[in-house]
């Protein structure tokens, strides 16, 4: 049997990937707009939110944006996606890339002791004479020993610098030594924070909005309320005996740093564009505040926190979920390999969830003004209805030059395998693995089912050495997949053929 090969019109999985193909995408995505305001008007009243804001992002623009109620009883004040908004947790990120920050600037290591940083720290007394010192890598992946404090945490916002070193110096209680367990604690950010402050000489708050927010043009986002425009500002309500209350709104102090953030849809979704920006890992010019490999770094699964083998998504399916913590980042994957990256926040008055598929280029944000606002079921719910109704995939993976190299070589040598053992392209093991005669009896069995080979497909990359393409026969199709050696040039280590399904 010989190959035959006609011109096939075919581009690379990432140049199919054109403008009309990205442009259908969008149109896609901004035809759900209708579907996802429903979804999110029925969760706001169905839990008695005074006010709710949302965004999408989509690759690094606010695509989609919508807000339903009031971000001001009183006043009837509509909300808006320019309200702003206290989102509580997920301000540990924005604290989690200013220590990233100084670290770029080379002050500070993520596992050098915080005391270095915090002198207080030196001489507080340990929960075990064997635990370690507490490292700033610790405090970013809530793994210090700390106690989880979400209660009492929630009512320390507006506490002062003096107050943390006092704490620190009377002695902090332990729930475990450092560096064995995830235990989520704001105290541990609070810290991080002191550290900020130490390190740079700034405020806190200053060197956050000099380093991070200004680059990004989050010109909106504050710390202090107080400072807000009034028909801007939400306010915060508690829903109790069937009324709403409003909750006293606490000022900026230096538990700030676990959860002081004021801020938009609007501003906000810029943060979340620049960590969608980090993916995939490219040789773009860098324009944000940090690198891009420090975003990826910060969403990495430093701390695993828990498995939940019988998680179900809001539509009812059983999928199950692994989470970890990141740097002031949570992450998560499901069964289907779907990873999430983002954070909750929840304070009194106020809930919030911002979320980030990679793989699919997309990011959803969301602000309510109810105490301890659930957000995180109904954007994911946004998200997995966006997916299903868009017909959503993974971005396609760049394909390496050399795995298009690769590929054209193995085409050129099928089926016959003439030279194969000279030819230069395989690895070292390739041979010794499986011989030319069982590999070519295997695959001709193959071609006997697949018919005459008209073409091929180009690659679907897995990663830069890995991936799949088709030869396209008059039958049936059979898929090739094949893997490069890490040397340099990469060579075949691994060629599977199947018949494609």
């Amino acid at each position: 049997m010989r190959f035959i090969f006609t011109s096939l019109l075919c581009l690379s999985a990432f140049n199919i990937w054109s403008q009309t193909v990205a442009q259908d995408r969008i149109a896609k995505i901004r035809a759900t707009l209708p579907v996802i305001e429903k979804l999110y008007q029925d969760y706001a009243e169905k839990n008695h939110f005074p006010g709710l804001a949302f965004g999408l992002v989509v690759d690094d623009q606010l695509l989609l944006s919508g807000a339903n109620g009031f971000s001001e009883i009183a006043t009837s004040t509509k909300a808006s996606p320019k309200s702003l908004f206290r989102i509580a947790s997920m301000s540990k990120s924005v604290t989690a890339m200013g220590i990233l920050a100084l670290r770029k600037e080379g002050k500070l290591k993520l596992d050098d002791p915080a005391y270095l940083y915090i002198p207080e720290l030196k001489s507080m007394p340990s929960l075990t004479k064997d635990a370690p010192a507490i490292t700033i890598r610790h405090l970013l992946t809530h793994m210090a020993g700390f106690p989880e404090d979400n209660p009492w945490g929630d009512r320390q916002l507006d506490t002062r610098d003096e107050q943390l070193i006092a704490l620190i110096s009377k002695g902090i209680s332990f729930s475990n030594v450092p560096g064995v367990t995830y235990e989520y604690s704001n105290l541990g950010f609070a810290m991080l924070g002191r550290i900020i402050t130490n390190v740079s000489g700034k405020p806190y708050q200053r060197y956050i909005d000099e380093v991070i927010f200004k680059p990004l043009g989050m010109n909106n986002t504050i710390w202090e309320y107080t400072l807000a425009a009034k028909n801007l500002l939400a306010h915060g309500y508690r829903y109790e005996d069937d009324v709403w209350k409003e909750e006293e709104l606490e000022h900026d102090g230096t538990y700030g740093a676990m959860g002081g953030l004021i801020t938009s849809i609007d501003d906000f979704s810029k943060y979340v564009a620049f960590h969608l920006s980090a993916w995939p890992p490219s040789s773009n010019s860098e324009t944000g505040p940090v690198q891009r490999s420090d975003v990826r770094e910060m969403q990495m699964p430093w701390n695993f926190n828990n498995l939940n083998a019988t998680y179900k998504y809001p539509s009812g399916r059983t999928c199950p979920m692994v989470a970890a913590y990141g740097y002031g980042l949570r992450w998560s994957r499901d069964c289907e390999g779907r990873t999430g990256i983002g954070h909750t926040g929840g304070l009194p008055g106020f809930g919030s969830q911002w979320q980030i598929l990679p793989e699919y280029g997309i990011g959803i944000i969301a602000h309510a003004n109810r105490t301890y606002a659930g957000m995180a079921t109904i954007n994911t719910a946004v998200l997995d209805t966006i997916i299903t109704l868009a017909g959503l995939k993974p971005l396609p993976i760049p394909v390496s030059n050399i795995l298009k190299q690769r590929k054209e070589q193995i085409v050129k040598l099928l089926p016959t395998w003439q030279n194969a053992e000279n030819s230069g392209i395989f690895a070292e093991n390739f041979f010794p693995d499986r011989s030319v005669a069982h590999r070519k009896k295997e695959l001709d069995l193959l071609l006997a089912k697949a018919g005459e080979i008209k073409g091929s497909t180009e690659m679907i990359a897995e990663n830069q050495l890995r991936g799949t393409f088709l030869l396209n026969g008059s039958k049936g199709n059979i898929k090739v997949y094949f893997t490069l050696s890490p040397e340099n040039p990469a060579l075949i280590q691994q060629l599977d053929f199947s018949i494609a399904k």
